[in-house]
């Protein structure tokens, strides 16, 4: 079995992550500034296609949707859904609220579990110490609790067009500057984690 997803992955051509991550973000954009008058419903019945379109292509070329952009197109589809269903922009604006607010949950949960469960989603990317990784786990609790306190007030007392920037452009800029700040403390860690392992081998 692991052999088997070892030369799913092997297979899976590069272009196929950027198409299913952002593709649907950008239809988004055009849809909502080029093509509907910048009406937030009618662009998020585009985000609701694009979005179902995305999986379906990872599951044709891949034979496989990895679990996180899973579980983000399940929130979208589904809030989406409420919108379009509603014809409510309420939902599709409360999104971003829930999800962060869901995600700081489980990694509270996994913290009092003691089961790490950031530890397993990066840690082919990063092999920390567990001190480490309860430490990213308690700063990413906070990032999302403050991303979606930053979310409420935005939609909440500004404009939607201002909202949707903020949502497309502004979330993503700050998740983006968020783990670029970890960095030095993950560069420092993994190094010296990795002379731990070198010296323990070693003797």
């Amino acid at each position: 079995m692991t052999q088997s997803e070892t030369r799913a992955e092997k297979a899976e051509p590069k272009w196929l992550k950027p198409v299913v991550d952002y593709v649907p973000l950008a239809a988004y954009f055009i849809a909502y500034y080029f093509f509907t008058d910048k009406d937030l419903v009618a662009a998020t019945k585009v985000i609701l296609i694009a979005t179902a379109a995305a999986v379906l292509l990872s599951l044709v070329v891949a034979r496989r949707v990895p679990v996180l952009p899973l579980v983000t197109s399940g929130f979208v589809l589904f809030f989406a859904g409420l919108t379009v269903y509603f014809e409510d922009a309420t939902y599709i604006k409360m999104k971003p609220t829930i999800v962060q607010i869901l995600f700081a949950g489980l990694l509270w949960v996994s913290l009092l579990l003691n089961r790490l469960w950031l530890k397993r989603i990066f840690n082919m990317a990063f092999h920390l110490p567990d001190e480490i990784w309860r430490t990213l786990t308690w700063r990413f609790i906070w990032f999302f609790l403050a991303s979606a306190a930053l979310n409420e007030f935005v939609w909440r007392t500004l404009s939607e067009e201002f909202w949707f920037n903020f949502k497309v452009f502004g979330l993503t800029g700050l998740t983006f500057v968020f783990i670029l700040s970890q960095m030095p403390m993950i560069s420092k860690n993994a190094v010296e984690h990795e002379e731990e392992d070198g010296g323990d081998d070693a003797a």
